[in-house]
This record gives C-alpha cells, structure tokens and sequence, in this order.
C-alpha cells in the first residue's frame, strides 16, 4: 500500500495549515519552556549540554519534514543547519575527551549555526501564518 506523503505549506489547505501552525507553535513552545531548562540543568559541561540540544533540534528538523511542517526549502536549510552544529559540537566534545581542552572556535560556530536554524524555524512559522491568512482571505471572496 503506498503511503500519501505529508502536505507541505505550499499544498496545504487552510485548515491544514492552521493545523501545523498550531502543532509547531506547540512544539517550539515546549522547547522553550520544558526541555531548555531540563537540559540546561543537566551535570554535564556547556558543550555537551549544547550538543544535546543541536541533536534534540536535528531529530525535531527531521520529524517537522517528515510531517509537512512548513516550507520544504526552509525545514531543509534548517535541517542542514542543525545537523552541521550538532556535528561541530560532537567534535569537540570528542576533542574535550581525548585531552584537547581550547578550541572553542567550534562550539561558537555551532551556536551561530543553532541561533540561524532556530531562525529559520521562526520564519518558517511566521511564513506558515502568512499563507493561512491569504488563503483565508482567496477562499472568502470566492
């Protein structure tokens, strides 16, 4: 049996996308209010709280494509985003690990690449609320 792939912003309906909208505004949400300050409590140093983080965001990046949440160019960028400071904070976790204590170029880069990715989540929401009102307003007058 073939499986319909996800609507995408592009495609989606207005209930459609008020329904993604919804469920990523949610999502984004809590992230911010719950898993945040869970990982930030953890015992662990700043970089391999960061890592977790950018992992977390690479798994959710992963799932909101999956799912059609939004522009597929915007959740790729993201995607890519995520996953290249997840990688860098990898490495240099790996490099704490073997001995290798200042080469802090790299969590700085992956912050960066983190503030850009959670960007993109931004516009893409923002993007998303755009569509549903303009489709709002095309399907009401006619």
């Amino acid at each position: 049996m073939p499986v319909t792939p996800h609507h995408t912003a592009e495609e989606a309906t207005p209930r459609e996308l008020w329904s993604a909208s919804l469920r990523l505004l949610l999502m984004l949400g809590l992230l911010v209010l719950l898993v945040i300050p869970i990982i930030r409590d953890l015992p662990v140093g700043s970089t391999t709280r960061t890592s977790a983080l950018a992992w977390l965001l690479v798994v959710l990046a992963v799932y909101w494509l999956y799912s059609g949440f939004g522009y597929r160019a915007l959740l790729l960028i993201q995607l890519l985003l995520f996953s290249t400071a997840a990688a860098l904070l990898t490495a240099k976790v790996v490099l704490v690990a073997v001995d290798i204590q200042r080469f802090s170029i790299l969590r700085g880069m992956a912050k960066a690449l983190l503030y850009a990715g959670l960007g993109c989540a931004a516009l893409n929401l923002a993007a998303m609320v755009v569509a549903l009102f303009e489709r709002r307003d095309r399907v009401a007058r006619g």
